[in-house]
């Protein structure tokens, strides 16, 4: 996890966003632990209420469970579920600005898609 943190938002949303990623990512696999709040706390030198905060975000939405006395762990389908939830949102917020970028730009969507396409010199 980076250790900078964005001071417009919410120190327990950043960490929060940051277990999303490492689900997203593979990093954390389903039934895996999440790193204890005092061991994130400790590296991280957050409140521990902050991380149990966000911890317990990421259980309210159905992504980790909390085991009493063995800590937190990814549930069964929490990638499927952020998938689903970041496309959405994906599509919503942040497609709409690049699909009208590469429109006013005149991009061609093969060149974008090409790995090892340089672009075209100006017309």
């Amino acid at each position: 996890m980076d250790r900078e943190w964005n001071d417009s938002r919410p120190i327990y949303r950043q960490l929060r966003d940051r277990v999303v990623a490492m689900i997203l990512d593979g990093i954390l696999a389903e039934g895996d632990p999440l790193p204890s709040v005092r061991t994130v706390a400790a590296e991280y030198r957050v409140n521990p209420l902050t991380v149990l905060k966000s911890y317990q975000e990421l259980v309210d939405e159905g992504l980790v469970e909390s085991r009493r006395g063995r800590g937190m762990f990814v549930n069964l389908g929490a990638r499927r579920l952020l998938l689903k939830a970041e496309r959405r949102k994906f599509l919503s917020e942040e497609w709409p600005s690049i699909r009208d970028t590469i429109r006013r730009l005149g991009l061609d969507v093969k060149e974008l898609l090409a790995e090892d396409a340089e672009p075209e010199e100006e017309r």
